[in-house]
């Protein structure tokens, strides 16, 4: 039924007629899209109930291919499509038809005077401007599909909703569907107005994106976007759903439905992968393990297997029901190594057919193939009663400042490169130990700095580590000397911190007296 998938107030005709509600039936329709999937059965349906059909361009050769009667906008309006077909639907004799009312004398006069024939149903689909800006840099290409017509026919329908229905995303397509089979056309006021309220936020987030465009921002917003209902939240007594296009990130080629927390963790995943897609880290096999939006293990090697052998090596223990993530092919060696853990999801770029095969044995196992697909750009969080907006934390230096009792080895430089991603992707307060460019020891998510060095400490003992040359990275200032001093007496030789205590001298000072390198890269990476 249609009121099952609309909001507690979208009321069925039956209801609708007990309440006296203002009922009106489709005569006639607009149809301008430009991705035509979907509307094959609605074009049918329509022509089924003689209702009669108005289109222009590749819209109305669509409608012509499916032996359909339709009516060109230019025999409309009496002028052909202009300018490129930048103008062609922007005529009174359209706007007229859409905008009038149907219980104004006055307008209805108006109407029949300069033979404008009444428009009871919009269906429009934007040029797709934000696909258009992901997929080129090509600003003519761009402005180009920054669509004119189509927002003003859905906004001038959504306003005179009274009378007409609009439709403006493919996702309502099933609603309108409904209402011609099951109910030959008619339609209730409440039913239109709810297609206006989409209507609207269409136009809000289509204008958004142009905006941001030019602004060079990006504010990501739920409005015209694919939704998905998830299970449940965070937890299962919390209600939630995902506003976008999961398929543009990844295909899901294995596996349950993914979940909230799922989700969250496949974010912290692909953000931790993409930053040393981007870096320069020689092996370039690497393997990440997630858990709970950290990382508790990842190591770089030269080849796949060698390099998840010493991610999962780093902590076997948080590593089950974790999430994983490379940044190769998976082979069949390495997918018989993955498939003895109990692990929620396995991002890759590809899978070999046999280790597919070998990874599909589970069935609940979610196997995603990643996508070069450019990320959000800015960061949003609800909070209070308002939304907290912030760019991502690009980038990791910068500046390269030695200056500790000496300076760093090319060898240590590769490390605490390595060791500052990794701690930039842990919770704050956060260190990250590494040698041999893999996470031996991590503390995150700490209410002190030092709290979070004697865990990663602890993590590095509890398996049996050696931390003697190894590195630390932690993704704010240490505001006395005693982490310095607490890492050293463990093992440590070298760090990198952004500096910026107004103590930084004595932490300084002390690497200086016992000959350890110290980086200061004038960037905090805190997480929260």
């Amino acid at each position: 039924m249609l009121n099952s998938y609309c909001p507690k107030h979208f009321l069925t005709l039956n209801d609708a007629a007990k309440a006296g509600e203002i009922m009106k039936k489709i005569k006639s329709a607009l149809i301008s899209v430009f991705y035509k999937d979907g509307l094959e059965n609605i074009v049918q349906q329509l022509h089924d109930l003689g209702i009669t059909i108005y289109s222009t361009g590749g819209t109305q050769q669509f409608i012509e291919k499916l032996r359909v009667p339709c009516i060109s906008v230019e025999s409309l309006t009496t002028y052909p499509s202009i300018l490129g077909g930048r103008v062609k639907t922007l005529h009174p004799s359209v706007f007229g038809g859409i905008l009038g009312k149907r219980d104004d004398e006055s307008h209805v006069k108006e109407m029949e005077e300069y033979q404008i024939p009444e428009i009871d149903l919009v269906i429009v689909g934007l040029y797709p401007f934000e696909e258009t800006v992901c997929n080129s840099t090509d600003e003519a290409l761009i402005i180009e599909k920054i669509d004119i017509g189509g927002p003003s026919m859905i906004r001038a329908a959504a306003k005179n909703h009274r009378d007409v229905v609009v439709i403006a995303a493919r996702e309502d397509y099933s609603l309108l569907e409904e209402i011609l089979l099951q109910h030959k056309g008619d339609s209730t006021l409440e039913q239109r107005r709810f297609f206006a309220v989409k209507a609207f936020d269409v136009c809000t987030a289509y204008d958004t994106a142009i905006s941001n465009y030019f602004h060079h921002a990006s504010f990501p917003t739920p409005f015209n976007r694919e939704v998905k209902s998830l299970r449940y939240g965070e937890n299962p007594h919390q209600s939630a759903s995902f506003y976008g296009d999961l398929k543009q990130v990844f295909t899901q080629v294995h596996g349950k439905e993914l979940s909230y927390n799922n989700l969250v963790d496949v974010d912290a995943a692909i953000q931790l992968i993409k930053e040393f897609d981007a870096a320069e880290v020689e092996n370039k096999f690497i393997f990440a393990i997630i858990k709970h939006t950290n990382v508790c293990g990842i190591a770089v090697r030269d080849s796949l297997k060698a390099s998840w052998d010493k991610a999962l090596a780093g902590d076997p223990e948080s590593a089950f029901g974790g999430v994983l993530v490379c940044n190769a092919a998976v082979d069949t060696a390495t997918a018989a190594a993955i498939n003895e853990l109990f692990f929620e999801v396995l991002i890759a770029p590809s899978f070999e057919t046999e280790a597919l095969k070998i990874l599909q044995s589970k069935k609940n196992r979610i196997l995603l193939v990643l996508k070069n697909v450019a990320l959000n750009k800015q960061q949003s969080r609800s909070l209070l009663n308002g939304i907290l907006m912030q760019e991502v934390d690009d980038g990791n230096i910068t500046e390269w400042k030695e200056v500790g009792g000496r300076v760093t080895t090319e060898e240590e430089k590769t490390a605490l490169l390595f060791a500052n991603i990794v701690c930039k992707h842990l919770k704050s307060n956060a260190i990250a130990l590494v040698k041999n460019n893999q996470l031996i020891g991590k503390g995150c998510g700490q209410t002190s700095r030092i709290d979070a060095l004697k865990h990663a400490i602890g993590k590095a003992a509890q398996f049996k580590f050696d931390l003697s040359d190894a590195v630390l990275a932690s993704d704010a200032f240490f505001p006395f000397d005693d982490c310095v001093k607490i890492a050293h007496a463990a093992g440590v030789t070298s760090f990198i911190q952004p500096g910026g205590s107004i103590r930084d001298a004595d932490s300084i000072e002390y690497c200086k007296q016992e000959q350890l390198a110290m980086v200061i890269t004038g960037r905090r990476h805190f997480k929260h």
